[in-house]
């Protein structure tokens, strides 16, 4: 079997991998470049091009495709990039000038797909629940996302934005979002919008982890107001996931994701918001770590006819 090739577009760095088949997740090879997204879009494919080429020469082997994770989506009409946060991206024809750059054809897939996909192949979800038909894997971090994995593939939906429950509405409170909605699941449950909830009860700045642990400290007033109010709308916006795809496992990834009373303060309110009279879809935490990204990009070429 062919090795499979993947690269993790992300807005610092940009990360290569090589692995041996679905099978194995020990690398042969992996390496990394700075992205300089500042630099622009032209820029960016040149760093691409200098990482492959870095690749082909420390490992001797000649890629026949390589999927790329990134920090946004392909639009599947227009063809050009959407809704990516390392802006240069968005409104380009990344996909087709990546495949005239290389010259073999390439595989797009926003991060959290990617996250997914890698989850199912090698982590969490192999370990827990294999041969799992449909997974859906989250993000919580500075934003919220989702990835949807349906029988090992990545479903990407008619406008390419499927799993994308991070901007779905989830309560007023929430206030404006950047993508121009108001109430969003990411103005709630992102990093940024629980430290922005502890600052209007008290005054203060404090990070997310500083806020975890005055909330285990039991002192903190206003970190137990702001921790519970992630796990009471974490359980709430599941369950819209739950209602509608009904997946065999969730897997939680992404800072806020570490905070353990999700699974089961949060797994409480999950509970208690789906449609059924029980839960039994598990909620895990993911086993790849800052590996998911890239192993999933690898992952998008796994089942490419030769």
């Amino acid at each position: 079997m062919e090795p499979l090739w993947g690269i993790d577009l992300g807005g610092t760095k940009i990360e290569g991998v090589i692995l041996p088949s679905l099978s194995e997740a020990t690398p042969l090879l992996r390496l990394r470049v700075d992205t300089e997204s500042h630099k622009g879009y032209d820029h960016i494919l040149g760093k691409i091009k200098q990482l492959v080429d870095q690749m082909q020469q420390q490992s001797g082997l000649q890629p026949s495709s390589i999927g790329f994770g990134t920090p946004g989506v392909l639009d599947p009409v227009l063809q050009t990039m959407k809704n990516c946060n390392s802006t240069a991206l968005n409104g380009q024809p990344l996909k087709r000038d990546l495949e005239s750059m290389l010259n073999i054809p390439v595989t797009l897939a926003n991060d959290a797909n990617c996250f997914a996909l890698a989850e199912t192949h090698w982590g969490v979800v192999k370990e827990k629940m294999p041969g799992a038909e449909i997974v859906f894997g989250i993000i919580m971090g500075t934003g919220v996302g989702g990835g949807i994995v349906i029988n090992g593939e990545v479903w990407n939906g008619r406008h390419g934005i499927a799993g994308e429950w991070g901007h779905n509405f989830l309560d007023p409170s929430g206030g404006p979002c950047y993508c121009g909605k108001s109430g969003c699941v990411e103005t709630i449950l992102s990093g940024p919008a629980l430290e922005k909830f502890y600052h209007t009860l008290t005054g203060r700045k404090a990070s997310l982890k500083e806020i975890t642990q005055l909330y285990l400290n039991g002192e903190d007033s206003a970190a137990k107001q702001t921790i519970k109010r992630l796990t009471w709308f974490f359980g709430k916006a599941i369950s819209v996931i739950i209602n509608l795809l009904d997946p065999d496992i969730v897997v939680v990834g992404g800072g806020v994701g570490n905070i353990d009373v999700l699974y089961s303060a949060g797994i409480e309110s999950l509970r208690e918001h789906i449609f059924n009279n029980r839960l039994d879809v598990p909620v895990y935490k993911p086993s790849l770590g800052d590996s998911a990204g890239v192993f999933g990009a690898a992952a998008l070429v796994a089942n490419r006819p030769s």
